[in-house]
C-alpha cells in the first residue's frame, strides 16, 4: 500500500508516474516537524537496516553514516564524502517493521541514518515543500517492487549495449579509435562499442565534430559498423558562447539558456570555455535540446553518454571577479584577507554553491532559483535526449546513459557510477551500489572497470572485469594522463580475452534477466536479504549479490587474493569459467566456504534447482550463435528465457 503526503507547495518533479492520491493525517511510520523546514524522524530498533540511497557511498546498509543528497561532480570517492552523483530520495527499513520513504524533493536533503544518534534516523531539508511517499507490503522485495511501479518503468538499452565497450579520455582522432578497434579485432577480444570523450568535438562543443581529425565522420561511423563496433560520443551540458556557432545563437535567440536574476544568461567556465547552461526544465528548451541529438543521429550514431550534468561548474563570472578582488587585498597585505582565506576561496571556486544560488530556471513562466531543483538537472537533461529519441526515432532504441541523475531519469536512460579510481576498494563500491541503485530504478548501471583516475595494475583490471561481467553496463574507462588499461596493454592477453569472453557466453541470460526486471518493474541486483529474509546471516552479507532467481555472485576484490570466503544461505552449485573454455560444477552446501579464484576464472554459484543459458563466445553480441546455447546447473531444471530483436522499441 502506498500512502502520499503533501507538505506545504511541493515542485513538480515528475518522479512519480502513478496517480496517487493524497492521505490525510500524520504518516503511519515516524514522525514529522515543520517547525524549521522539514524533519522526518524514526527510532531505530538494533536489528534494521536500512537499504536504499541509490548512488550512495559506502555500504548496501546504509546505517551509521550521514548521506546528503546533492548531486556532486566530485572525483575523489574516499569514505568521508557525503554526495556523489545522484540523488535517489528511496530508504527501505527492514526489521520488525517493514516500509519504504520516498521523499520527492528537489534540492539538498540530508539522510542521518544513524550518524548523530545511532538508533535515530533523521532525514531534513531547508523548505517544507515535498511530498513523502510511505509504502508498506508484504516483505522488502514487495515494497521495492510497488516503490518501482509507482515510478514507471526502467530505461530498456539495445540489445548491443549488452556488450563490452572500451572507453578513454584521450581518443583524439578517427586513427586513434581505428586502432583500438584494430586492436582487439586482432586480439580476439570481444567488443561491442568504443567511446567518444570530449576530444572528438570541435572545441569541446556540443554536437560537432572536429573536421581536422574526423574529415567524414558519417564513413567512419559506419567503417565501425562494419566492423560490429558502435561508437558512443558523449554530450556535456554546457554550450559554449561562440558567434557563428548555431547552437549557442538559437538557444541565445529563443531565451533558452539558465538567466541571472536580472534576466541575463548566466555564465560559467567548463570544458569549451565561458558556457551557458541550456534550461533543461523549460519544457520548451528541453524539446530544443534533445533534437540537437539528431545531428549525430543523423550520421549514423545510436547511442551517447550525458556528462558535466549536475551540472560542473569551473567557476563563474561572479567567482572569478570575487577572486579578483580578495587577492588585490591580499597583496595590498589588508588583514582581513589572510593567507588561508585566499587559499580556500580558490579550491571552492568549482561548483560553488553560491553559484548554484546565482542562476534561474524559467518553470512554466515561474522564475525557480537553481539551488531549490538542482538534483534535476542531470535527470532533465537525459529526458530531454529520451524524449527526442521517441521522435527521432520512434521505432529503434538508442543507447543513453548519464552521469547525474534523479528519481524519474531511470526511465530515459541508465548511469554510470562517475569517475571512480583504479582502487580495490572501488570494486567493493561498485558491487554494493549495484542493488541500491536497481531499488530506484537504474537497472542499466555500471562502474568505470579498472578505474578512471589513478594507475590501474594488471590484476585490479581482470577483478574488476569478472564483476563487470554481470553489470549490464561493461566499460573499461580510464582518465587522460593514466596508465592505459585497454585489455590488449598488457601481458598473456589470452586471460582478458577470456574474462570478457565469459561476458558474451552468459548474454543470453543477462539479457532475458535484464528486461524480466524492465518489464515487470523488478530487480536484476538483489541483496540476498531479499531472498532469504529469514537467514539472519545473509542479511548481513555485504560483498555478495543476487543476480534474477537464479545465481548468486561473489567477486574477488582484494589484491593478491588467491580465492575468497562466501556464505551459502542454500546448497548451490559452484561454477568456475575456465581459461580453456571449459566450466567447472561443484556442488557446495549451505554454510561458509573458502573458494579458489584464480584471476583468469569467472566465477558464479547457481540457486539449488535452478539452471542458466550459457552460449560459446562470441566477438560480438550479434555474433552469439543461439544455436550454441545450452544448460548450466542442476539436472532437470528448467530456465524462462526471454529473447527479442533488440532493436525495436518495447
Amino acid at each position: 500500500m502506498i500512502n502520499k503526503y503533501v507538505f506545504g507547495t511541493p515542485f513538480e518533479t515528475e518522479a512519480v508516474t502513478a496517480q496517487i492520491s493524497p492521505t490525510s493525517g500524520a504518516p503511519e511510520f515516524g514522525t514529522v516537524s515543520t517547525d524549521n523546514g522539514f524533519c522526518y524522524s524514526w527510532t531505530m530498533a538494533d536489528d534494521e537496516i536500512v537499504f536504499g540511497l541509490g548512488e550512495a557511498n559506502r555500504g548496501i546498509n546504509k546505517r551509521g553514516y550521514l548521506y546528503i543528497s546533492d548531486c556532486a561532480d566530485d572525483p575523489e570517492h574516499t569514505e568521508d564524502k557525503t554526495s556523489l552523483y545522484g540523488a535517489h530520495n528511496f530508504l527501505l527499513i527492514s526489521g520488525e517493521q517493514h516500509f519504504g520513504l520516498f521523499f520527492d524533493y528537489p534540492a539538498q536533503i540530508r539522510f542521518d541514518i544513524g550518524y548523530t544518534v545511532s538508533n535515530q534516523l533523521t532525514v531534513s531539508c531547508e523548505d517544507a515543500d515535498l511530498y513523502l511517499y510511505v509504502i508498506t507490503g508484504e516483505s522488502d522485495y514487495d515494497i521495492v517492487k510497488q516503490f518501482r511501479s509507482m515510478i514507471g518503468r526502467s530505461f530498456i538499452p539495445p540489445k548491443f549495449a549488452f556488450g563490452f565497450g572500451q572507453s578513454r579520455w584521450g581518443y583524439k582522432t578517427e586513427a586513434d579509435f581505428r586502432e583500438v578497434a584494430q586492436k582487439y579485432r586482432e586480439n580476439h577480444i570481444p567488443i561491442d562499442m568504443i567511446y567518444m570523450d570530449i576530444d572528438y568535438m570541435q572545441d569541446y562543443k556540443d554536437f560537432t565534430i572536429n573536421e581536422d581529425r574526423f574529415p567524414d565522420f558519417e564513413g567512419f561511423v559506419n567503417d565501425m559498423k562494419a566492423e560490429k563496433i558502435h561508437l558512443i560520443p558523449i554530450i556535456d551540458a554546457g554550450v559554449k558562447i561562440e558567434d557563428g556557432y548555431d547552437v549557442y545563437e538559437e538557444g541565445k535567440e529563443n531565451n533558452y539558456f539558465c538567466k541571472r536574476e536580472d534576466g541575463s544568461d548566466f555564465e560559467a567556465a567548463v570544458w569549451p570555455g565561458w558556457t551557458h547552461f541550456p534550461d533543461m526544465l523549460n519544457k520548451d528548451a528541453r524539446k530544443w535540446f534533445g533534437d540537437k541529438y539528431d545531428f549525430l543521429i543523423s550520421k549514423g550514431i545510436d547511442g551517447f553518454w550525458n556528462d558535466m550534468n549536475e551540472p560542473a561548474i569551473f567557476y563563474s563570472q561572479e567567482g572569478i571577479a570575487e577572486l579578483k578582488e580578495m587577492m588585490e587585498k591580499y597583496m595590498a597585505n589588508d588583514p582581513s584577507v589572510p593567507h588561508f582565506f585566499l587559499g580556500r576561496k580558490i579550491s571552492t571556486l568549482a561548483n560553488s554553491p553560491d553559484d548554484y544560488k546565482r542562476f534561474y530556471h524559467n518553470v512554466d513562466g515561474k522564475l525557480v532559483r537553481h539551488d531549490k531543483v538542482h538534483n534535476l538537472f542531470g535527470y532533465n537533461m537525459t529526458r530531454a535526449a529520451g524524449e527526442a529519441f521517441e521522435r527521432i526515432s520512434p521505432d529503434k532504441r538508442i543507447l543513453m546513459f548519464s552521469r547525474s541523475s534523479y528519481v524519474g531519469m531511470h526511465r530515459y536512460g541508465g548511469i554510470w557510477t562517475g569517475d571512480n579510481k583504479s582502487w580495490w576498494s572501488h570494486i567493493l563500491l561498485n558491487l554494493k551500489m549495484m542493488p541500491s541503485l536497481n531499488m530506484c530504478g537504474f537497472l542499466y548501471s555500471g562502474a568505470d572497470l579498472g578505474g578512471f583516475g589513478a594507475n590501474t595494475s594488471r590484476d585490479l583490471v581482470l577483478r574488476w572485469l569478472a564483476l563487470g561481467v554481470f553489470t549490464p553496463l561493461m566499460r573499461n574507462h580510464a582518465a587522460l594522463g593514466t596508465r592505459e588499461q585497454e585489455c590488449y596493454q598488457f601481458e598473456n592477453i589470452e586471460d582478458f580475452r577470456h574474462v570478457v569472453g565469459v561476458r558474451y557466453r552468459l548474454i543470453p541470460y543477462i539479457y532475458s534477466e535484464f528486461m524480466k526486471a524492465a518489464l515487470n518493474n523488478d530487480m536484476y541486483f538483489k541483496p540476498l536479504a531479499f531472498v532469504y529474509p529469514d537467514d539472519r546471516m545473509a542479511r548481513r552479507v555485504e560483498d555478495q549479490l543476487m543476480i534474477g532467481n537464479e545465481i548468486m555472485i561473489a567477486p574477488v576484490y582484494t589484491q593478491n587474493a588467491e580465492g575468497r570466503y562466501v556464505y551459502l544461505p542454500e546448497e548451490m552449485k559452484f561454477i568456475k569459467f575456465l581459461p580453456d573454455g571449459s566450466i567447472s560444477e561443484e556442488i557446495l552446501p549451505a554454510g561458509h566456504h573458502y573458494v579458489e579464484i584464480a584471476l583468469n576464472e569467472v566465477p558464479l554459484f547457481i540457486r539449488k534447482g535452478h539452471c542458466i543459458p550459457v552460449a560459446d563466445a562470441a566477438e560480438s553480441v550479434p555474433e552469439i550463435d543461439d544455436a550454441t546455447i545450452r544448460m548450466i546447473g542442476y539436472e532437470d531444471a528448467v530456465y524462462d528465457r526471454y529473447d527479442d530483436d533488440g532493436i525495436t522499441r518495447i
